[in-house]
């Protein structure tokens, strides 16, 4: 009986110190259990708060950004760039302080530096492509970017003065001037921007697409060469065959668009080439392009109909600028005509490269300067 009475006891003491060993171990459990949801908790908190402190540190670089990279951009063309880098009060002093005096339109100033007549034009959006464009090209039919000053988050462009300002105002019969341009200045200013897209499409390099040539973007220097300007939406020639690409972003002036790129968002130099037609238009009939859609079903081309498939030269005068009246040879007025038909075909394969339409140009212009110096010599004679 004393045996199994100290049996039974060791099975009670046994029981009693699992039972205290398990409850034991359940308490420093919780207790570590919360200890390290403690801690979890912590670190959680801790985290949100790093979180939210480089959130705020993120914001405000992104709002310094532009201007810090603007100031390391200009630091990269003083390195690199043959741009002059002018300051703000350089400006100032060449502008007597932007005075209307200076004012040329919108945001843009005539002024002088050192001697020289000069452009200073306040710039906005992305200017970054603007001025790898310009600091690449040198040409003389392309406008001539001096230098650039960058002033409190804002950039100005220095150019070449051009004294005679854009051709629009210039070559329409309703210009508020009563400005005249005659046929031998017409085909110059035609040859000076064919060639200057040439030097563009062939010579840069890479080679580039103007992409908004008008009469607005021509500038006349004093002795009325033209000079291609706005160098804004200019790109690279890129694509499989280094002719084309493609882009869902269609943007330009409305009447001078190649129709495959309205309709299918294709860039190739044929881009400036259909400007181009439309440009040598209106400097042949002295209508601006939104006056010769006027009536115009589909293509801008339906309005050389009457001369091209119908009257033929007979027909000039129905088409070509009245304040010219019949001092032009209408044999060289009707070729243009026809190489304008040709740069406004809807198919960019059937236009003509600037290369060939240079070689046209280079060829009228030496043809109309004999007859201008022939008609001279006429009207002489007959005094």
């Amino acid at each position: 009986m004393s045996s199994s009475g100290d049996s039974n006891k060791k099975w009670v003491y046994f029981g009693l110190g699992a039972v205290a060993g398990g409850v034991f171990i359940l308490v420093v459990g919780s207790m570590t259990l919360f200890m390290f949801q403690r801690m979890f908790m912590r670190k959680k908190t801790d985290l949100n708060m790093s979180i939210q402190n480089l959130e705020a540190q993120e914001n405000a670089l992104v709002k310094q950004a532009p201007e810090k990279e603007s100031l390391e951009f200009l630091e990269s063309i003083t390195r690199i760039a043959s741009l002059k880098v002018y300051s703000f009060t350089d400006l100032q002093a060449a502008t007597e302080n932007f005075s209307s005096d200076h004012w040329i339109k919108g945001s843009v100033y005539r002024g002088n530096i050192s001697g020289d007549e000069v452009v200073i034009k306040k710039m906005d959006g992305d200017v970054s492509k603007e001025i790898s464009v310009l600091n690449k090209i040198n040409h003389f039919n392309l406008i001539r970017l001096l230098g650039v000053c960058f002033d409190d988050g804002v950039w100005y462009f220095v150019y070449e003065y051009a004294s005679n300002g854009p051709l629009r105002d210039w070559i329409f019969q309703d210009n508020p001037d009563g400005k005249s341009f005659s046929w031998g200045k017409r085909i110059q200013v035609a040859c000076d921007v064919a060639t200057g897209l040439n030097y563009l499409h062939t010579y840069t390099n890479p080679p580039h697409i103007h992409k908004d040539i008008r009469s607005n973007n021509v500038l006349l220097n004093n002795e009325f060469r033209a000079k291609i300007a706005k160098f804004g939406l200019s790109r690279p020639i890129k694509g499989n065959d280094g002719q084309f690409t493609l882009t869902n972003h269609i943007v330009g002036t409305k009447g001078y668009l190649a129709p495959e790129y309205l309709e299918n968002g294709v860039v190739s130099p044929m881009l400036d080439v259909y400007a181009f037609g439309v440009l040598l238009l209106e400097v042949l009939t002295g209508k601006d392009v939104a006056s010769l859609y006027e009536g115009v079903k589909v293509h801008l081309s339906e309005i050389l109909s009457s001369v091209l498939s119908e009257g033929g030269i007979s027909s000039l005068k129905e088409i070509m600028d009245s304040s010219l009246g019949e001092d032009y040879p209408t044999d060289i007025a009707y070729t243009m005509l026809v190489l304008v038909d040709r740069c406004l075909r809807k198919d960019p394969g059937k236009r003509p490269f600037i290369d060939e339409i240079v070689q046209i140009l280079s060829k009228t212009l030496t043809t109309s300067l004999v007859w201008g110096s022939s008609t001279s010599v006429s009207v002489l004679s007959s005094k």
